[in-house]
């Protein structure tokens, strides 16, 4: 098919317009890479090939624009594009190449998931659901909780502002509950109360 214009629709942006009364919405990039011009003739696998190409090139820098306000993991990434309209193909291909570029890291995003939930008070269990529902594989799961200090400050510091009776069994349940909604472990929740001469409560 012959191209009968190429003209800007925005800063970056151009539109390729055929014979047929085929438009393309592409950028300058693609255009300069596939040195398109008013009167080229392309075959049908070069119209497809502009096709994707540009497709991508208008994907990837919306998904560079989403990555650049926060950190995300790949999946949180891939899920913002489908809700913006992108096909899952290409919402794949822009997280796979924003992480290649450096855009993404999900190890690194994994490590400041946990050490953010930890500064909060929260125990490993918390910070793994909270790294399930960002996307993050399990894969680095163990490699962001072993960023974070074997003794959490946190557990002191919770067990001291609610704890006025360490004998009193009632107010021991109470406390070991709140701790083990943050995430805690048993073994963590045991090893607190004891440095408080308090005794744990059966595990439920």
């Amino acid at each position: 098919m012959i191209i009968t214009s190429i003209r800007q629709t925005a800063p970056e942006r151009l539109t390729v317009s055929f014979e047929d009364g085929t438009d393309i919405r592409s950028t300058l990039g693609v255009v300069t890479e596939l040195k398109l011009y008013s009167g080229r003739n392309l075959d049908p696998e070069a119209v497809e090939d502009l096709r994707i190409r540009s497709l991508r090139s208008i994907a990837r820098d919306r998904a560079i624009e989403i990555a650049s306000r926060r950190q995300m993991s790949k999946k949180e990434l891939r899920t913002k594009l489908m809700q913006k309209g992108e096909d899952a193909e290409t919402a794949d291909y822009c997280a796979g190449w924003l992480a290649e570029n450096g855009f993404l890291n999900d190890e690194r995003y994994a490590g400041a998931v946990a050490r953010h939930y930890a500064a909060r008070g929260y125990g490993a269990g918390r910070v793994k659901a909270e790294l399930g529902k960002r996307g993050i594989s399990r894969e680095l799961w163990d490699t962001a909780l072993d960023e974070l200090p074997e003794e959490n400050p946190k557990i002191d510091k919770l067990i001291a502002s609610r704890l006025d009776d360490p004998n009193d069994r009632d107010q021991v349940r109470k406390v070991s509950a709140a701790l083990y909604r943050r995430g805690f472990t048993w073994e963590e929740i045991r090893a607190g109360l004891e440095r408080y001469s308090a005794e744990p409560p059966d595990e439920e």
